[in-house]
């Protein structure tokens, strides 16, 4: 095998999933059907990618920065005409259609990669793909799906949970890797939302903006941050319709509750500016 040589670099953050039990999750968790085409990310020496083209999808289109990975996978996989290779860095090359993304992806670009695969509040991927299933950083995955009040939960954990319904499908351990990587990783399952439940983008801005105001303080009680968007007078009124108490901190908050946080904010023409501290992307 043409991987022989290799070796895994840590530039590109590079570890490969050897565990054939968390393979078959991944794989599992997908749902993949006859019709289904899938889009994976870094594919490495090919371990995922031989277990997705066991399974019925259509086909598999894989984007490898690595250039000495490139020529082991097109040998590797030169008899399955459903395999089809792109060179390139995921998050500059123009991204094949697909209807669901599964990948180990490398923990140093789940940032913008989350971005890329899933968009902003007022931009959201279009069309959004029906199902991705990703290898994370563990502590990545707890901030995607923190419920409010736990000591995940961020301005991350709401947007994500206002993009897509996020679960976990299992934890896995650094014996799981070669080699391995010095944290906990996890995978997870990620439905974007349908049209129909997304933000209008006027809204998603303010929400957006609430959210790095808040969270950038997150210390400090509502009443507080959201002072100067509207007189003190105001204030109560604002939060009684939004149905929150203002003494709670910006992590107490469901996404539920900054949308309507946000909907009661703009007959007040306020122009919510964010305070600096998190930024607007989905930072990991």
């Amino acid at each position: 095998m043409t991987f022989a040589a290799h070796r895994a670099r840590k530039r590109f953050g590079q570890h490969w999933l050897i565990d054939q039990s968390v393979l078959d999750r991944i794989v599992a968790a997908a749902q993949l059907g006859p019709e289904d085409r899938v889009l994976e990310v870094g594919p490495g020496r090919g371990a995922l990618t031989e277990r997705l083209l066991a399974s019925p999808a259509a086909s598999v289109q894989a984007v490898e920065l690595d250039r000495d990975l490139v020529q082991g996978l097109r040998q590797r996989f030169s008899d399955d005409h459903r395999f089809h290779l792109i060179e390139g860095d995921a998050l500059v090359v123009a991204l094949p259609a697909a209807d669901k993304v599964v990948a180990n992806i490398p923990y140093n670009i789940t940032g913008p990669l989350l971005d890329r695969l899933l968009g902003r509040l007022d931009r959201p991927v279009e069309p959004p793909y029906a199902r991705l299933v990703l290898l994370v950083q563990q502590e990545v995955g707890e901030r995607i799906r923190a419920r409010p009040g736990s000591s995940a939960y961020s301005a991350l954990s709401v947007r994500m949970q206002l993009l897509a319904h996020c679960h976990s499908v299992c934890s896995v351990p650094p014996r799981c890797f070669q080699p391995p990587p010095k944290v906990m990783s996890e995978v997870i399952a990620l439905e974007p939302m349908a049209a129909s439940d997304r933000l209008e983008p006027r809204l998603a801005r303010a929400v957006e903006s609430l959210l790095r105001r808040c969270f950038a303080a997150r210390r400090k009680m509502l009443r507080n941050s959201l002072c100067g968007l509207v007189g003190d007078q105001e204030l109560p009124a604002v939060a009684a319709e939004a149905g929150i108490d203002l003494q709670d901190r910006p992590q107490m908050l469901s996404p539920a509750q900054w949308v309507a946080l946000a909907t009661a904010l703009e007959p007040y023409g306020s122009q919510v500016q964010p305070s600096g501290g998190e930024s607007s992307s989905t930072e990991c």
